[in-house]
């Protein structure tokens, strides 16, 4: 078996409204489309969908999900999120890889901004666990 790409990470939301307004709004992601049982962000080549959840207990914990962001400006990104007033579920700080913050979704989704320092890639591979606490 293989996979040519991640196609799209699908999110159960409690309260599409809320987490449609919370990812294009708060978080500046371009629609790529929308209804009230299906809604797709585009960031080049991700898809992030959402669909409401039909049971309440596919939503016990959003914490065992992270989502992962490359900033482009980490400050101002970090800067604009505090002044929506977003709780941090992880301050902003300096890892060896760069700078790393972690914030949460209306549903508890963990969503985590990092801004690779010059000499680090993608690729190299990084612990997101242990950053949250998760090991």
């Amino acid at each position: 078996m293989s996979f040519r790409k991640l196609g799209a990470v699908i999110l159960l939301v409690s309260d599409m409204r809320r987490s449609i307004q919370f990812y294009k709004e708060t978080l500046n992601l371009p629609i790529k489309k929308e209804s009230d049982e299906w809604t797709e962000f585009f960031n080049k080549e991700t898809v992030l969908a959402l669909h409401p959840a039909k049971h309440k207990e596919n939503l016990k914990s959003g914490q065992h999900i992270l989502i992962g962001f490359t900033a482009n400006d980490f400050d101002q990104t970090v800067n604009s999120l505090k002044e929506k007033g977003i709780v941090f579920f992880k301050n902003a700080k300096d890892e060896g890889f760069g700078k790393h913050a972690i914030i949460e979704d209306p549903d508890g989704h963990l969503i985590s901004i990092v801004k690779l320092k010059e000499n680090q890639s993608e690729n190299d591979g990084f612990d997101f666990l242990g950053l949250v606490g998760a090991e």
